[in-house]
């Protein structure tokens, strides 16, 4: 006769499938958040080529950043927001937002309402980074935080892959309003599974006043509740909001240097989905082959970031971002010479480490680096500055490739900053104790 209570392996077990309930969320969100924005880069050949509308280069670069700009306010605006509103209500609401706004855009009759929705879809994509990242880290095992980060984030560059990869299918045979349109799929898959399954943070429970509730969540998740709050229920930043503490003396420096670092990464990650393949078109390959670049620049972020995220756990996360970051600068380097296709391969899996991967990995290095309870405001602050970077990026690819001065030319730029974020990240002080 089967026992009438749980033993503790199978409790452990149920608190860790819950776990991972959220981490499957978190990755499914960013799958879409990955997707909704190479889409425009894996669409723009065909965008410049749509007669009707007579897109040029240089406003190319400029529609390509209006969706960052969007994802600059929404990312500043959820640090604000955060402390009112909760990470899972941030979640809700962001996944909802960006779905309807990518249904639209599917459907906009101009250049000029393309534009104005790809800005608005950009609000809604804000939010869901810096919420997934503090709720992954909340959520997962304290010795795993680095790769679980690593895991939920590789979603963004599965949903790069997953663009590049329907746009080398639909492209040929069906209009690019298409590829815009299965991005609101997550409207009727991802929302009605966030709003059943997942938890509020057990942070802003705390925060919140509702201890009984954050003591219960955490119990019922495995987590160790004194790891998450302590710093809330008995620090020296408790009487202050989450964003003043951020700019305290105790943080600035940190704040300032993740910032900065996040901007560099950001205009990386933004200004080679965006523009690589319409460089590599320039370069002389077909639009197919051009295509497939940019899928194996995100392939090879999705298989580098979790292994190098792996490596973090045990040595430590700064050394693992700087060295990731001088890889992207000597690969994109490279990429400017003419090597055979299958080298060229190579050495775009490697800028995609270099790249998305390192961004993927400052975010996990930022949640790790601040208290938990601070997590959230810190990620929503450093990366809504680095979204002026991502903002930057396709700006730059199009003034740079609208000068013709070479399609190298982008390279060497993206390299300067790569170097540029090595030096940042190196540079972030130890976390004060």
């Amino acid at each position: 006769m089967a026992s009438p209570h749980p033993t503790a392996a199978t409790t452990t077990a149920t608190m860790r499938w819950r776990g991972h309930i959220v981490l499957v969320l978190c990755f499914v969100a960013i799958v879409f958040d990955g997707y909704d924005l190479v889409v425009f880069g894996s669409t723009l050949p065909s965008i410049l080529a749509y007669e009707p509308w007579q897109l040029t280069k240089s406003t190319a670069g400029v529609i390509g950043s209006l969706a960052l700009v969007g994802m600059l306010i929404g990312t500043l605006a959820v640090s604000v927001l955060t402390d009112r509103l909760g990470r899972r209500r941030i979640m809700l609401i962001s996944i909802a937002w960006f779905s309807t706004l990518m249904l639209l855009t599917a459907a906009a009759p101009s250049l000029e309402a393309f534009a104005l929705l790809r800005f608005l879809t950009g609000i809604g994509l804000g939010g869901v980074v810096p919420t997934c990242v503090a709720l992954t880290v909340e959520f997962a095992p304290r010795r795993h935080r680095q790769t679980a980060n690593a895991v939920m984030f590789s979603g963004y560059s599965v949903g790069g892959v997953g663009a590049a990869t329907l746009a080398l299918i639909i492209l040929p045979r069906f209009d690019f309003r298409l590829m815009y349109a299965l991005g609101a799929l997550s409207l009727i898959t991802l929302l009605p599974l966030t709003w059943k399954f997942m938890p509020e943070s057990v942070a802003y429970l705390a925060r919140s006043g509702r201890v009984d509730e954050a003591r219960a969540t955490a119990v019922k998740y495995g987590l160790v509740y004194s790891d998450i709050v302590a710093a809330e229920e008995h620090g020296p930043d408790r009487a202050r909001s989450s964003l003043a503490t951020l700019f305290s003396r105790r943080w600035i420096a940190s704040s300032i240097l993740f910032a900065l670092t996040n901007f560099c990464g950001l205009l990386l990650v933004y200004g080679l989905n965006t523009w690589l393949p319409q460089i590599m078109r320039e370069a002389g390959f077909a639009l197919g082959a051009a295509l497939t670049f940019l899928l194996v620049l995100n392939a090879g972020a999705i298989a580098g970031a979790i292994g190098a995220s792996s490596i973090a756990d045990r040595i430590g996360a700064k050394r693992v971002v700087v060295t990731c970051f001088l890889l992207a600068a000597l690969t994109v380097v490279l990429m400017s010479l003419e090597f055979p296709f299958a080298l060229m391969l190579g050495l775009v899996a490697l800028a995609g480490l270099g790249s998305i991967g390192t961004q993927i990995l400052v975010g996990g290095y930022c949640s790790t680096h601040y208290p938990q309870s601070l997590t959230a405001t810190a990620l929503s602050f450093t990366l809504g500055f680095g979204r002026i970077g991502a903002i930057t990026g396709p700006l730059i690819g199009g003034f740079l490739v609208g000068l013709g001065w070479g399609w190298q030319i982008n390279f060497y730029a993206f390299a300067a900053f790569a170097v540029l974020g090595a030096a940042t990240a190196f540079a972030v002080p130890r976390a004060p104790v």
